[in-house]
């Protein structure tokens, strides 16, 4: 196919080349002259019905919206003039007149397009001293959204996204006129797996999160790039975590976590992500293990990292002594980083552990879109480290008697191979260690239990199914006593007596980028904020 004709204009002044069939708004873009908008998304159809992107083109007489209008070779547009600034604040009166005054409690203060634009193109003297057009107000339209027919605008967003998106057509707009309000159609609940991406696309604070609504204002909060570890798919995201603890200083109570919002990845997500990952994060303030614990007889004690790591290391020492390493066994995690599953392979290496293997969750719900089966964000990536997956050899070893020490990582054993089965290993297990982030039904029959840090806590990289290698980024610190997987590895290995030099996540990743073949020649740069293949064998 011959690539598009590129065409020149010049806008504010500033000369600017695109493909031909660029809108004007998408050229003012690349032009460094942004056009405000509220209908208009690059995910959906363009709908021209907000017509707050006005842009004066010479030679036309009356101003144009950019959404809509294509920019054609020669064009000269004006989008900071005097008329087009009075165009502007006329359109944004218009679509104020009904809005209600509810700033002070509505969600979306603080982000608000409503609130922004005013002040950037508004600032007028109302001329409307009518009474307002009264439409519902706080009507819960399915488990996760809640609508506030008064604070829309009729962008229509919302429709389009679940016309051409989900294709599951649960929006309309109903009436005419001042009293045209967006709504379900009849029967209809909104309830399909991507409901959450309207309140994201939703330019005002007519669709509000249910699970968001009144927790935190958005002032307060801190953002951190990372990827969702609800699927193989690894959508890109952004963890926003509760400011206002730090600065209060209690970075130990309560939720830190507040949202999950999608971040733009052309070729993972685009702008999307499911509700099964958006509204999965509890996990990582809720059910947490915070304390070193060694269980004997059913009972807890705490122990410090020094004490526990010391006892992990005598067992394995104690076993290599006597020429029975091989009754060591140690079962990964797909939820690790890359990082992490590095770290603990070369320990195990330097050590001489033979007994390693990687374990994906159950599989679970699946759609066309972007959720995958498979509940492993990093699969992938031990593939590529190539660590076998057989973790099923060694619970059927612990049952028989024929391993002595079993080193397990974040899953429930239980939930995958039997409560039976697992209990029976760990009577005949010398030492069973749980490291993980949250209490399970396996931590709870562990010997030894390690907190590790969850992926909003950590620095390192994970591999989707695509094999494409994406960044994650600590938002804060690990709560109370949890480490970095690969941080307890690097402790462990001193005890071990084959020390591991590893200073931070990114020096194991210069590491594994030299000696792994299909992490060769990678860096954290060249990884970026997108993400990167793995290299093809």
């Amino acid at each position: 196919m011959a690539e598009s004709r590129l065409i020149t204009l010049t806008i504010d002044s500033k000369t600017v080349t695109v493909p031909q069939g660029t809108t004007i708004l998408q050229a003012c873009e690349k032009a460094n002259s942004p056009v405000p908008f509220y209908c208009y998304h690059p995910g959906l159809s363009i709908a021209g019905n907000c017509r707050i992107c006005l842009v004066e083109i010479v030679g036309n007489p009356k101003l144009q919206i950019g959404c809509y209008t294509q920019a054609t070779d020669g064009m000269v547009v004006n989008t900071t003039s005097d008329k087009v600034l009075a165009g502007r604040r006329d359109v944004l009166e218009f679509l104020l007149i009904n809005h209600p005054l509810d700033c002070p409690v509505c969600d979306q203060a603080g982000e608000c397009w409503l609130q922004d634009y005013y002040m950037n193109y508004g600032l007028y003297d109302p001329k409307f001293n009518e009474t307002k057009i009264k439409k519902p107000k706080a009507v819960p339209i399915g488990p996760r959204v809640m609508l506030d027919a008064e604070r829309c605008i009729l962008c229509s967003r919302c429709v389009r996204f679940t016309d051409e998106v989900t294709k599951t057509g649960e929006f309309g707009i109903f009436n005419r006129g001042d009293h045209s309000e967006i709504g379900l159609h009849p029967g209809k609940q909104l309830d399909n797996n991507y409901s959450g991406n309207v309140v994201d696309i939703c330019p005002v604070g007519a669709l509000t999160d249910r699970d968001f609504r009144f927790k935190c204002r958005v002032w307060y909060l801190g953002s951190a790039n990372s990827v969702c570890t609800g699927c193989s798919r690894g959508c890109n995201i952004q963890i926003h975590y509760n400011r206002e603890r730090e600065w209060r200083g209690h970075i130990a109570e309560g939720a830190r976590v507040m949202r999950l919002k999608p971040r733009y990845n052309a070729d993972v997500n685009q702008w999307w992500m499911c509700d099964e990952g958006r509204f999965g994060y509890r996990y990582m303030d809720e059910g947490r293990l915070t304390e070193v614990q060694q269980r004997q007889n059913g009972v807890l004690k705490t122990l410090d990292w020094e004490e526990a790591l010391a006892q992990l290391a005598l067992a394995i020492c104690g076993l290599k002594e006597k020429g029975f390493l091989d009754q060591v066994g140690v079962i990964l995690s797909s939820h690790l980083t890359n990082e992490d599953l590095y770290a603990v392979l070369q320990l195990c290496r330097k050590i001489g552990i033979g007994q390693i293997a990687f374990q994906r969750p159950p599989l679970g719900s699946a759609d066309s879109f972007l959720l995958q089966a498979d509940k492993s964000p990093n699969s992938r990536g031990a593939e590529a480290l190539r660590i076998p997956e057989t973790a099923e050899s060694l619970i059927e070893r612990a049952c028989q008697g024929n391993l002595r020490v079993l080193w397990t990582f974040t899953q429930d054993l239980t939930a995958l191979f039997g409560q039976g089965r697992i209990q029976k290993a760990a009577e005949r297990l010398q030492l069973l260690a749980f490291q993980g982030p949250n209490a399970n039904p396996t931590s709870e029959l562990a010997h030894l239990i390690l907190p590790s840090a969850v992926c909003a806590e950590k620095n390192g990289t994970l591999t989707n199914f695509q094999g494409r290698i994406q960044r994650i980024h600590a938002a804060f610190e690990p709560l109370g006593a949890a480490k970095a997987d690969w941080q307890i590895a690097t402790e462990l290995s001193g005890k071990l007596g084959v020390p591991l030099g590893w200073k931070d996540a990114p020096s194991i990743f210069a590491e594994l980028a030299n000696f792994e073949p299909a992490f060769h020649g990678l860096t954290y740069g060249a990884i970026g904020e997108q993400g990167v293949l793995l290299a093809k064998p």
